[in-house]
């Protein structure tokens, strides 16, 4: 798919509850979106080391971010396995980034390509909606590149790109929805 190729999210905002949506249609069978969404060895290669990863329903979840935020801190966050059907929904519900949800669906008879629908509920300010939208959409070129054999170089880490898509999320409209 390339970097380039992710599609921008969407966001909506009700009674101080922001909603980011994604959709992503990545060229690689469910079983391995699920892994690099769903566990401690795929994490890791595009988003955050999995310290905790009870995989079950109820089961208990901290997440610690590889790359540094704008504080140039990785950020921790714990919580619960709020929703878990294997190879099709993992869903954590955390401190400060609230629900996350993957939701994976299996791909037409005639396609191995997995459609990834993310969707991400949490309260903050308009900075940290933009904020989120940024990182998710840079977190998402780094799952394509991980699923392509490239996972993420954390120690080039840099918040250049990340910039650049906040100014770009900045620039759109807030309400819409893929």
């Amino acid at each position: 798919m390339g970097s380039e190729a992710i599609p921008y999210g969407a966001s909506e905002t009700r009674d101080g509850e922001h909603v980011l949506h994604f959709v992503l249609h990545l060229p690689h069978p469910v079983v391995y979106v699920w892994a690099a969404v769903a566990t401690p060895e795929g994490l890791p290669q595009w988003l955050a080391a999995a310290d905790l990863l009870e995989p079950r329903l109820g089961g208990d979840v901290t997440l610690r971010w590889l790359n540094t935020n704008t504080d140039n801190r990785h950020t921790v966050v714990s919580g619960r396995v709020t929703a878990w059907e294997r190879e099709s929904v993992a869903e954590y519900t955390v401190e400060r980034h609230g629900r996350m949800r993957f939701h994976m669906e299996p791909p037409p008879a005639d396609s191995f390509a997995t459609v990834l629908r993310f969707t991400n509920e949490f309260r903050g300010d308009e900075d940290f909606r933009l904020d989120c939208l940024a990182g998710w959409h840079r977190h998402f070129e780094l799952l394509d590149d991980a699923l392509d054999g490239r996972p993420a170089d954390w120690s080039a880490w840099t918040m250049d790109r990340w910039r650049q898509l906040r100014e770009e999320y900045a620039r759109r409209p807030s309400l819409s929805r893929p």
